[in-house]
């Protein structure tokens, strides 16, 4: 275990609150960058690594993150799904996590939970929707198949990105170590 960064009576220990600020301000400025790619971005990846990495402090960026996209763009009802989105991701990679794989099979697992999250994505959000603008069942499920080409190209662009998940993990569990990368 690091005895230098550990965490002790609730502080968080500079490093880690370092790199989370950096992994909260990576996921906004991905999202960022690739809005030119509609539903693209990195942030099933980060999500993911930081999971694999940190467990339940993995959380951590991620709120930092949610709070982040309130700030910039407004909290409005469009954010209220924020807050709980990403956590079947997260929760799929604590459960996969703990899963001792073989080296060689993490990346193709990996990249097909994270696409199947992108691909989910508007069934995730659609129960938000039909309570906050009063939809009802059947207005949630035109809801979901109206958006199902775009959360084909979200769970495309999650696959594709998950292929950086094992390194991005590596390169994090390096970093937690307090290895010179």
């Amino acid at each position: 275990m690091r005895s230098s960064t550990r965490q002790t009576r609730g502080n968080l220990p500079a490093r880690d609150l370092t790199v989370f600020a950096v992994l909260a301000a990576m996921m906004f400025l991905s999202r960022i960058l690739m809005q030119w790619i509609p539903n693209v971005h990195f942030l099933g990846l980060f999500i993911a690594a930081a999971t694999l990495t940190y467990r339940v402090r993995a959380l951590i960026p991620l709120y930092a993150y949610i709070l982040l996209e309130g700030i910039f763009a407004g909290f409005s009802v469009w954010w209220i799904p924020y807050l709980y989105i990403w956590l079947p991701l997260w929760g799929m990679f604590m459960l996969i996590g703990k899963a001792k794989l073989p080296r060689r099979v993490r990346p193709p697992l990996y990249m097909v939970l994270s696409g199947l999250h992108g691909l989910s994505f508007g069934i995730l959000y659609a129960p938000a929707q039909a309570l906050l603008f009063g939809l009802g069942w059947h207005g949630m499920i035109i809801w979901v198949i109206a958006g199902l080409p775009f959360d084909v190209i979200h769970g495309i662009g999650n696959f594709a990105a998950g292929v950086l998940i094992v390194p991005l993990a590596d390169l994090l569990t390096r970093l937690d170590r307090g290895e010179v990368v």
